[in-house]
């Protein structure tokens, strides 16, 4: 019984014996003055040679598929001229190559739902360029700096009670 209460001295010991037993460590795991720790990624790729990722754009969510090829897209089991019919769809799908420099090196098959064509397209250029990035984990610093790794986050406005819309009221009416 004696032995399980604990004073205060006792435990200003343990706490003093636990921040040195952290410094040493935190000594060990930091890099020798000169050296910078470099983050090595990984190639994480499938049985069949293709890297998948997930592209995600306001509702829209993409399957994405990488593999060595010739540049051919498949959307939807469409290709991508008749499934993004618009010129600006199809550039932004293009984007992640154009700044990796790997136009028409690879071939691309996405399956998107949800959302609409223009939140699909971000969502597939989302998913391409996660895909690259596990295919060639040295393309990942020019994709990251262009801004394609990161998720846009903006979706719409839910519709509040009292309200017509997000946020336009109803006519005011005096009388």
């Amino acid at each position: 019984m004696a032995e399980d209460k604990k004073t205060l001295e006792d435990l200003k010991e343990v706490t003093a014996d636990a921040v040195v037993a952290a410094a040493v460590t935190d000594e060990a795991a930091a890099p020798v003055d000169g050296e910078s720790t470099v983050i090595e990624y990984v190639q994480k790729i499938d049985a069949q040679g293709r890297a998948y990722a997930t592209g995600k754009r306001k509702d829209a969510i993409a399957r994405v598929w990488i593999k060595p090829g010739k540049g051919v897209i498949t959307v939807n089991g469409r290709e991508e001229l008749i499934y993004f019919a618009r010129p600006t769809l199809r550039m932004v799908i293009g984007q992640a190559f154009e700044v990796a420099g790997r136009v028409g090196q690879y071939d691309v098959v996405a399956t998107v739902k949800g959302g609409g064509l223009s939140g699909q397209a971000g969502a597939v250029r989302h998913g391409i360029s996660k895909a690259l990035t596990y295919f060639e984990p040295a393309l990942r610093p020019a994709i990251k700096a262009a801004g394609f790794l990161t998720r846009d986050a903006r979706v719409v406005e839910r519709k509040k009670y009292g309200k017509a819309k997000a946020r336009k009221s109803f006519q005011f009416s005096k009388r």
